[in-house]
């Protein structure tokens, strides 16, 4: 769990060239794969500081946000505050939502799913809260990937990382939470964490995905009727 100092300085890697770019081609991959109209109420599953909460909230959806760190989530209501956003923040732990059954009409989950030892009861739980023909859509750290093995190695080497406490998975595991349903599944994040900073943009995330494996992976199933 983030709590304290870490979630305090949690958003400062975002103000990095490093940051800006990788939240870019991650959001980007998310919503070029999601269908829903204005209006759609999503849940964001392991919200942090409500980054991604707030990219919802833009585009018009009815976004409750849950997440485990009750310091994240108050950052999270200050940044809503600051932009005048309306998102339903609460303390929740994902693989037991304290959420009605058929209710959300999407539920998101973007770089949670890291730190989850056992993926297939928190992925049921958003499948149980999302309305039949709904989306979940799944997205994380690819341990396949010079990215997850730079956290990896980090973990190893640096008791006090965050990543001590990660469940890395590949694109098959993630996707083998429910092959019925899955709908789709790509990756993004091509340039590699050793890249000089000026690597980090479009031009050189497009021409290294010929030959790189991406280092954040995310997939999309929908939910039966």
């Amino acid at each position: 769990m983030f709590t304290g100092n870490t979630a305090r300085n949690y958003d400062s890697w975002y103000e990095t060239k490093q940051g800006r770019f990788i939240d870019l081609v991650e959001t980007e991959a998310a919503f070029d794969l999601v269908t829903l109209s204005p209006g759609a109420r999503i849940l964001d599953a392991g919200c942090g500081t409500g980054n991604f909460s707030i990219k919802l909230a833009e585009h018009g959806y009815l976004v409750t946000g849950i997440d485990l760190s009750s310091d994240m989530l108050n950052i999270a209501r200050k940044k809503c505050m600051a932009k005048g956003l309306k998102v339903d923040l609460e303390t929740m732990n994902i693989e037991h939502l304290l959420l009605p059954d058929n209710y959300f009409d999407a539920a998101f989950s973007m770089a949670a799913f890291e730190f989850i030892a056992d993926p297939e009861p928190a992925y049921r739980e958003l499948s149980r809260v999302v309305k039949p023909g709904g989306q979940i859509l799944i997205g994380t750290i690819n341990r396949d990937s010079l990215w997850g093995k730079t956290y990896m190695e980090e973990a190893s080497k640096n008791p006090d990382s965050v990543f001590k406490h990660a469940y890395f998975k590949n694109l098959e595991e993630l996707a083998d939470v429910d092959r019925i349903n899955l709908r789709a599944s790509r990756q993004c994040l091509y340039v590699p964490p050793q890249a000089p900073e000026e690597y980090f943009d479009l031009e050189h995330e497009t021409r290294l995905a010929a030959d790189h494996t991406g280092g954040f992976i995310i997939c999309l199933w929908q939910k039966p009727y």
